[in-house]
């Protein structure tokens, strides 16, 4: 299924930011708990649950908990959103690729005609 135009502009807001950008490194060698991220990143409790918020929101990221301790939140990539982003990015470059080639064989064939006009 293809992304909406809004999911793209959920995860790309999402990712504007660089604490939530090295949450997502971070989450990327596997799941972390809220605190840990937080400490990681030196951020306050409350701003690290803001960004987690976002990213959640955003699909980037689901929320888990133990089952020996509902406090703590556990939080892992998902990795939809970033699929979906990265075969749009394919999508973008396929176009610039094809409008490039254009543009050099426009600028070699006038090239060409002045050479031998």
């Amino acid at each position: 299924m293809a992304p909406t135009n809004a999911q793209l502009d959920q995860t790309l807001a999402a990712l504007a930011d660089p604490h939530r950008r090295k949450v997502v490194d971070l989450l990327i060698h596997g799941p972390r708990a809220a605190g840990d991220l937080a400490r990681e990143l030196e951020l306050s409790p409350p701003a690290m649950s803001r960004h987690l918020r976002t990213l959640r929101h955003s699909g980037l990221v689901e929320e888990s908990h133990p089952p020996f301790d509902a406090r703590v939140r556990i939080y892992a990539l998902r990795p939809e959103p970033m699929v979906h982003l990265l075969r749009w990015l394919e999508d973008a470059e396929k176009l610039w690729s094809e409008q490039l080639a254009a543009f050099k064989a426009h600028i070699e064939k006038d090239a060409k005609i002045e050479r031998d006009g």
